[in-house]
């Protein structure tokens, strides 16, 4: 997992092997795909579309976790062995994609470019992003900035230390699969209702890790998860509530907070409402924050691999 980390925060997933072999994640959505156009029909009854939704979940992930382990039985011991399983552990870890994406909104935004700013947020969130204010802007992208060091490094990894390479897999199917039917919109608040509920299962602690950390390497700690602590379980999932309020009390600032998805106002409540209106400067100050969070990560690594070496 440390090898992995650490060659993702150096070339990411390059674009050259993006050209030629895509990306492994994008395989996993194909398959998705497949599954919820044969299994997903309008016409079945919601009990029907609940069973093929569960099903769409448990074939695959029960496959991945074959696959996962008749590689791992292919992989010779020794230095080898780590360098491969490395490899292969590295693209289901997202930590310099999303820098990237998440500076890609802060530049054009700190230059008033709203327009660049826009289209940059629409890439890394799923709400409209064409009324967005630069304020709304620099909230989604700081929000999706603090969900997805969840999703994208600490869960990976997470389930990587427990279970080796098929828990990367197992984890990143599921996580894709709740990325894409997992919400609660006509088409899919059935079909997705089971890949959505056990995504929160596997997000559950390495979210509070996630939030845990971000706290600990904050410059008032003690502040952060009082404030976690009051404002987490008010979000409307039981996971993104708790990265996203440590970093949003970190900065200073206020997230979640009402919104419009899909033409409709939420009247989600603030998280770290005492906080001011994140602007394009809190992006890089979120981004500085991220980084810290990378070397804690990368450190704790190191260590426990000394521990287990000796």
């Amino acid at each position: 997992m440390l090898i992995a980390l650490c060659i993702d925060r150096l070339i990411g997933w390059p674009d050259f092997l993006f050209r030629r072999f895509s990306h492994p994640v994008v395989g996993i959505g194909h398959l998705i795909s497949f599954f919820e156009r044969h299994l997903n029909k309008t016409t079945w009854s919601t009990s029907l579309r609940r069973t093929t939704g569960f099903l769409t979940l448990l074939f695959p992930m029960v496959g991945f976790a074959i696959l996962g382990f008749f590689i791992l039985l292919l992989i010779p011991e020794g230095p080898l062995g780590v360098l491969v399983t490395s490899l292969l552990v590295w693209p289901f870890i997202a930590a310099k994609s999303l820098a990237n994406h998440v500076e890609a909104v802060a530049e054009p935004l700190v230059t008033h470019d709203l327009k660049a700013a826009r289209h940059a947020v629409s890439m890394i969130v799923g709400r409209n992003s064409n009324n967005l204010d630069s304020n709304d802007i620099a909230r989604a992208a700081l929000e999706s900035l603090a969900e997805n060091t969840s999703d994208g490094v600490t869960a990976p990894l997470f389930w990587g230390v427990l279970l080796g390479f098929p828990g990367v897999l197992i984890y990143k199917f599921v996580n894709t699969a709740d990325s894409m039917i997992g919400y609660k919109s006509e088409r899919y608040r059935d079909f997705g209702w089971a890949s959505a509920r056990f995504d929160d299962f596997v997000n559950y602690i390495p979210a509070r890790l996630t939030s845990l950390m971000y706290a600990i390497i904050s410059r008032k700690t003690r502040e952060v998860l009082q404030i976690t602590l009051r404002d987490a379980s008010q979000h409307r999932s039981p996971n993104a509530g708790w990265p996203e309020t440590s970093v949003a009390a970190s900065i200073g600032v206020k997230l979640s907070g009402p919104r419009i998805y899909d033409g409709v106002k939420t009247n989600d409540p603030w998280l770290n409402r005492d906080g001011r209106n994140p602007t394009g400067d809190d992006l890089f100050s979120g981004l500085k924050l991220f980084d810290r969070f990378l070397w804690s990560v990368t450190s704790l690594l190191l260590l426990c691999s000394v521990i287990s070496f000796f």
